[in-house]
């Protein structure tokens, strides 16, 4: 398992690599919007092959054209470094 982050090294991050997630609850949360529903699906679809993957699952919540994803490490209570690889991953998924 992998070790919590702190706050400066989460930050750090988010400045560096991530700008467009931010902290919400103890999780990274970033919503992406698509043209369409279909176009939602298939980056959800994308992501989820990915996590699959990796053995690490975000949360994805669909609301008509709008996904909103939320990682985080539910066994470490928070987020790691496995999380801001998943992140990453997701950004490149939606491009």
């Amino acid at each position: 398992m992998s070790e919590l982050l702190t706050d400066d090294q989460i930050d750090l991050a988010l400045r560096d690599h991530l700008p467009e997630w931010k902290v919400v609850d103890n999780e990274l949360v970033r919503s992406v919007k698509r043209d369409t529903f279909l176009d939602g699906i298939r980056l959800v679809a994308t992501v989820g092959q990915l996590a699959e993957s990796m053995n690490h699952h975000p949360d994805m919540d669909i609301r008509y054209t709008t996904i909103t994803f939320r990682v985080s490490s539910h066994e470490a209570g928070g987020i790691t470094d496995d999380d801001l690889v998943l992140a990453r991953h997701i950004d490149t998924a939606a491009g």
